[in-house]
């Protein structure tokens, strides 16, 4: 079962495609995490992708196709995979369809997970990271014991330029302008669904895995 988890920056994407990744015993691939565990190591590729990053704007297509599509080869994805937060325009869409055709595969379901934008934007300007361990937390869901230090190492937590708010407001508008269009793509092929994110974490959950078990009983 090849999946792909469509949805604005702070949709939830992460948290599903972790949950989705430990039911259905098949890895999940964020593009997200990949990169930003580049730019903390400050390797050649991470350099080139936060100057992109702190913009809010994409990392350059041939960056992030080519990274994908030497994960999807790895002999772990051979009974599937989630691809969450790729692909993120409609280049990138062709280039993995073209790929995977290749490779004997194809996607089978994308599913969007829809927040309202005012909501996104203060679930992103809310979280914080651990500067050593990358440990997540945010200023309302999940608050450190200690303000201001992480819970697992101590040390310093700090909100990320991508998550400041101007940046915020770049990246909702790069997602809208180039990744929106990726609905009626997939929609076109008669592989979308659309999930409300709003609402608990597990109730997400159930309508993802009701809406992929759907999708398998028709293909």
């Amino acid at each position: 079962m090849n999946l792909i988890l469509l949805g604005a920056p702070g949709a939830g994407k992460g948290t599903q495609g972790k949950t989705l990744s430990e039911t259905y015993k098949i890895p999940q691939i964020s593009t997200g995490d990949i990169l930003r565990a580049n730019v903390r190591s400050k390797t050649q590729l991470g350099v080139k992708a936060k100057e992109f990053m702190d913009k809010g704007a994409l990392v350059p297509d041939g960056v992030v196709v080519n990274m994908v599509v030497d994960r999807i080869r790895q002999d772990d994805c051979v009974n599937g995979f989630i691809l969450d937060g790729f692909p993120r325009n409609l280049n990138q869409a062709a280039v993995l369809e073209s790929t995977l055709r290749e490779m004997g595969k194809k996607i089978d379901l994308a599913i969007g997970i829809d927040v309202e934008r005012k909501e996104l934007v203060r679930r992103l300007s809310g979280r914080r990271v651990c500067r050593k361990c990358g440990a997540s937390y945010h200023v309302i869901f999940n608050t450190p014991v200690n303000i201001g230090m992480c819970d697992k190492c101590g040390s310093e937590i700090y909100q990320r330029d991508d998550d400041k708010e101007e940046t915020i407001e770049a990246r909702l508008k790069v997602y809208e302008q180039e990744t929106l269009p990726l609905i009626e793509y997939y929609g076109g092929k008669g592989l979308y669904k659309s999930i409300d994110g709003i609402g608990s974490v597990d109730k997400i959950t159930k309508d993802i895995m009701d809406a992929i078990a759907k999708g398998s009983s028709n293909s």
